[in-house]
């Protein structure tokens, strides 16, 4: 994803996001096709190790609305946050009220 997508927070009031705990992962489908941010537990921490956002859902919002919410979700949970994932790492820093989650 390139920074321009990262730019364009606006998350769409129908994209509901959800919580795979089996897989580890929090996802949306949209039109068929799935966009997923998934973690590893390590201790007290959520280590977000990948975003994946199909290239028919680009451009929409889609992969920042899905860490977003993962980041909101370590929040709640006071869980501390490992951005090994370069997408979240990038939105972290473009979002200060997230720094003290790492």
């Amino acid at each position: 994803m390139s920074n321009d997508t990262m730019k364009k927070e606006e998350v769409k009031p129908s994209m509901n996001i959800v919580h795979n705990e089996a897989a580890k992962r929090f996802e949306t489908s949209i039109n068929g096709h799935t966009g997923y941010i998934s973690y590893k537990e390590r201790d007290d921490k959520l280590v977000y190790d990948h975003t994946i956002v199909p290239q028919a859902l680009g451009g929409r919002g889609v992969g920042s609305a899905l860490v977003k919410h993962a980041l909101e979700y370590a929040q709640e949970h006071n869980k501390k946050v490992v951005p090994q994932c370069s997408f979240v790492a990038i939105y972290i820093d473009k979002n200060p009220k997230y720094k003290h989650l790492l």
